[in-house]
């Protein structure tokens, strides 16, 4: 995993490097909900003399003279604006494996086609980024006006070669970011009325009635979110992440832990794994996370009821917020609930 600053960094840079909780694991100064947006009435195309502009969700509007084409973005809005017919010439964040495969986070990309400025938490190229002639970066934003993956130590003279635009990743809910993304596609000349596009809108909320109803159909069922690193493992809290707070939405039942005092999550030593029971684990499905099938070393892993029930699933952290990607994890999660039985 990527070393992290105890500094002002610890809590962004604890998520990123797969440590904490994923989704949301932030600070409770994110903002409030007043700052967020929360649909197209946020966002702003302008037709004038030709110019664009987009308000995003830290209630910045990004102006230029015309629609941007030269787009950076973290590889994950990468991947939500590909499925929107959207390219960009290069990316940032966890883009790749070690063997040179796409990273769970790139989606749909070709990853291939495009320049990778930075691989791992820590990492942005400015020289190459700025050879690309950047007319825009959009990024995640998981705490208010930080913008994610950029380096703190280069943002001034990231920030200065090309607008921004930040959407947020947490406390939101899934269909809150997919229609910021949509928005923001919409303004780069996307066709959001394209049939693949409500027909992956159509799919979506049928799989969310099927989560609703299988949530419904068990009730007993708790569901817990967990993150491993070879010394912790990481019970989140529902409410703080886009995917797990529209999952309760639905009825999902989550356990509750007892956050430390960022709020967001509880460190459990493997010693001490076992504190709450859940018939359903959720395990952070990114890279830079430690793996069920890595964790048989685990004495106590092994001897959870969910483990042993098989009732351990993976945990899309870091949604592609499209309605394409995110109508599987909607899918899964039925699935689970539909056959599990209690563990414990």
């Amino acid at each position: 995993m990527p070393k992290v600053r105890t500094t002002s960094l610890s809590r962004r840079g604890l998520l990123a490097a797969g440590g904490a909780v994923g989704l949301g694991a932030v600070l409770a100064a994110c903002g409030d909900s007043d700052s967020k947006g929360s649909g197209s009435d946020s966002a702003s195309s302008s037709a004038k003399a030709g110019t664009w502009t987009f308000k995003d969700d830290r209630g910045v509007t990004a102006e230029a003279k015309s629609t941007p084409k030269n787009i950076v973005a973290f590889t994950g809005v990468a991947a939500a604006l590909h499925d929107y017919g959207i390219e960009v010439k290069g990316v940032f964040g966890p883009t790749k494996t070690a063997d040179g495969k796409p990273d769970v986070q790139a989606g749909d990309l070709d990853i291939s086609k495009v320049e990778i400025l930075g691989n791992v938490w820590g990492e942005f190229n400015v020289e190459k980024y700025a050879a690309l002639g950047p007319e825009l970066l959009v990024t995640a934003m998981w705490e208010k006006d930080a913008l994610w993956y950029v380096p703190d130590e280069s943002k001034d003279k990231i920030l200065k070669l090309a607008p921004s635009v930040a959407l947020w990743a947490a406390e939101t809910t899934i269909p809150k970011a997919i229609q910021r993304h949509e928005d923001l596609a919409a303004s780069l000349g996307a066709d959001v009325k394209a049939a693949e596009v409500t027909d992956a809108k159509t799919r979506f909320e049928k799989a969310a009635a099927r989560l609703r109803a299988a949530a419904k159909s068990k009730p007993n069922i708790k569901v817990m979110i967990g993150s491993a690193s070879q010394d912790l493992f990481y019970v989140s809290l529902a409410k703080m992440s886009a995917d797990t707070l529209y999952f309760q939405e639905l009825g999902v039942r989550f356990v509750e832990p007892k956050v430390n005092a960022a709020g967001f999550f509880e460190e459990l030593s493997w010693e001490n794994v076992d504190k709450y029971d859940a018939d359903i684990i959720m395990m952070d499905n990114r890279s830079s996370a430690l793996q069920p099938d890595t964790l048989t070393s685990k004495p106590t892993w092994a001897q959870l009821p969910a483990v042993k029930a098989g009732q351990v699933i993976p945990r899309t952290t870091e949604p592609i917020y499209s309605y394409d990607k995110c109508t599987p994890i909607l899918e899964d999660l039925a699935k689970a609930l539909e056959n599990a039985k209690k563990a414990g």
